[in-house]
């Protein structure tokens, strides 16, 4: 590698409030690039080994107490001006208090390219803050605040007085709600109000912590290695992703939301808790109604081409909205189609309150709709409910939940701790639709048997982003595969989680992949920030963060007997609809799997680790 990738590290310490800085170490970003694999070889190198040498196991941290670290993390082309959607970071943490897992979540918006406008491309807060503070980052200058007056505030709240505080053209908030500051097993981290580093709970890791927020703002900008290169790259890779049926058509036409109709339609949208995966009322819900009645503009993230976010409104009635973003695909899944509530104008407020209280909509929908069929099979005693209907369908009990979830309030206490122990509180953890944990997103792999597997080994749990082969699937990208068949998924399954750790790293949208590949990353990093990669370089360098969370996993006790789905899908086929019938084979495609990765008993066997390079 040469030259080009010159960024910071910013270390916080929130006990005795020290703060350092260091650079990013070259050889360690030819390995790791930056972003989600950066973070994760500085939280295993930095802070999991010291752990250990002073004789502690991995298995005893405490993901809600002191010891755990929290990393945001941006990569090498974010906020770079014209590369593919480049607004994007990444939050990483030792541990997850949902899954006991690695924490990993992504977001949108502005964040990203203003910490790295700020000075930084990675900052790790450590320890836990006697009282609530907050992070202000200004081109360069660092200071701990006290936050003791947005304590108790919702996120838009707290990002409007935070940045008439500083007051800088290029400023963004991230931040956490109620959600996140009562330990909400699943709170997220809201950025720019609408955007979310949703999944495994990140938010609660701040809130244990006291940290309010983090208010970034800067006028620094990212250097280019070879400027006529990178030119020549951003022009072609712009027009080939507007020529593109889905980055060009239907994500700026419709959203994410178009995947409503075209998930259903194969039969695999799960429906009332994963019960079925058709419902012919969906279209009241897809992203062409969202479109026609309560969409105002388009609003894309910093520097993103694609364009896909939502701004919408509700004008009259209960579920009253004048201003709010999205629901994305996945939100209106989780929230409607999942719990069985067909009221979009419902689904708008109940996705408004997630932003506004700071709660994963994955993992709130699911949760809700785990609490709706164990209700329904009589598994909850009504009193237990405090009064909320909690029957499929119920667009009012959908709303109630949500905010009782983010204060705890009554019933919500017990949604606060995520559809698994909510389910084995009740004696039926085979009704929780999760993963490690981790609720699954809306592809139910009985119509789409990649993405089951993929699910089944993804390492932050039940993720679709891990490695999303709905795109090679059902949307026929970069080659169209038998959605209905396990032939060959081993191979799609660990060729996308290995690109998606690239991403991850770059840090960048996930949609490019629709139309840019391993080949394209290769010459972004080499013309942006100077290195000398090839495209099985990329290739090999996503397996390696791959392997070494993996690695992290097995230290904290994960192993094949986690690498598994709910019951539902591999025992009960689907009941009707275009995959009637079907199960997810899931042994087959897991054998064939482990064998490619180089695993044994779904770890990565001493050897793999020494040939990726991989330093224990």
């Amino acid at each position: 590698m040469k030259g080009g990738y010159a960024g910071k590290i910013l270390f916080i310490n929130l006990t005795d409030k020290t703060i350092h800085e260091e650079y990013v170490n070259p050889s360690i970003a030819e390995k790791y690039i930056g972003g989600k694999g950066y973070a994760l070889y500085v939280l295993y190198k930095k802070y999991l080994k010291e752990y250990m040498n002073k004789g502690l196991s991995p298995r005893d941290i405490d993901p809600l107490g002191s010891e755990n670290v929290l990393a945001f993390a941006t990569g090498p082309i974010t906020g770079i001006p014209g590369v593919p959607s480049p607004g994007r970071y990444h939050v990483m943490a030792l541990k997850s208090p949902l899954t006991g897992s690695v924490a990993s979540a992504n977001s949108g918006g502005e964040f990203g390219p203003f910490l790295k406008f700020a000075g930084y491309d990675l900052v790790f807060i450590e320890g836990e803050a006697e009282k609530p503070v907050y992070i202000e980052i200004v081109n360069g200058h660092v200071d701990i605040r006290d936050a003791s007056d947005l304590w108790g505030l919702n996120t838009f709240t707290t990002t409007s007085i935070l940045k008439k505080r500083v007051n800088h053209k290029n400023t963004s908030v991230a931040c956490i709600g109620p959600a996140g500051e009562n330990k909400v097993l699943f709170a997220a981290i809201i950025n720019d109000e609408h955007r979310a580093a949703g999944r495994t709970g990140v938010g609660a890791i701040m809130g244990s912590k006291k940290l309010k927020a983090i208010v970034v703002a800067g006028d620094n900008q990212p250097q280019i290695a070879n400027t006529e290169e990178y030119r020549k790259l951003v022009t072609e890779m712009t027009e080939r992703i507007r020529k593109n049926p889905v980055t060009g058509g239907g994500l700026p036409q419709y959203g994410t939301a178009v995947l409503v109709n075209i998930i259903n339609q194969i039969g695999g949208l799960p429906y009332k808790n994963w019960q079925y995966g058709y419902n012919p009322e969906a279209d009241k819900i897809s992203g062409e109604t969202l479109a026609s009645k309560y969409l105002i503009k388009r609003r894309p993230c910093w520097g993103c081409q694609i364009a896909c976010g939502r701004v919408t409104r509700v004008q009259f009635g209960p579920y009253q909205v004048l201003y709010s973003e999205g629901p994305e695909y996945e939100s209106i899944w989780a929230l409607g189609n999942d719990t069985g509530v067909m009221d979009l104008e419902a689904i708008i407020k109940a996705n408004h309150l997630c932003n506004e209280l700071g709660l994963d909509t994955i993992s709130m929908g699911a949760t809700i709709a785990t609490a709706m069929e164990l209700y329904e099979k009589g598994l909850i005693p009504s009193e237990d409910l405090e009064g909320i209907d909690l029957r499929f369908g119920n667009p009012a009990a959908l709303v109630d939940a949500v905010w009782r979830t983010a204060y705890r309030a009554g019933f919500g206490a017990r949604l606060a701790l995520g559809s698994k122990r909510l389910a084995e509180m009740y004696g039926a953890p085979e009704l929780s639709m999760s993963v490690k944990g981790l609720e699954m997103p809306a592809y139910d792999p009985r119509a789409i048997k990649g993405i089951g597997l993929n699910y089944a080994t993804a390492n932050r749990g039940g993720c679709h982003v891990s490695g999303y082969t709905v795109a090679s699937e059902v949307l026929g990208l970069p080659e169209k595969t038998d959605p209905l068949s396990p032939q060959g998924k081993a191979k799609l399954v660990k060729i996308f989680q290995d690109l998606t750790s690239v991403v991850n790293s770059a840090v960048n949208c996930l949609f490019t992949t629709f139309e840019i590949g391993a080949r394209d990353y290769a010459r972004l990093f080499n013309a942006v920030a100077g290195f000398s990669l090839t495209e099985q370089e990329i290739m090999t360098i996503g397996e390696r963060i791959y392997n070494l969370e993996r690695y992290i996993m097995f230290l904290y006790g994960f192993s094949a007997k986690d690498d598994t789905l709910p019951p539902r899908l591999l025992r009960e086929p689907m009941p009707k609809g275009p995959a009637e019938g079907q199960v997810v084979e899931l042994d087959m495609m897991l054998k064939e799997y482990y064998e490619l990765r180089g695993w044994i008993n779904g770890v990565p066997t001493i050897e793999k680790l020494r040939e990726l390079g991989i330093e224990l």
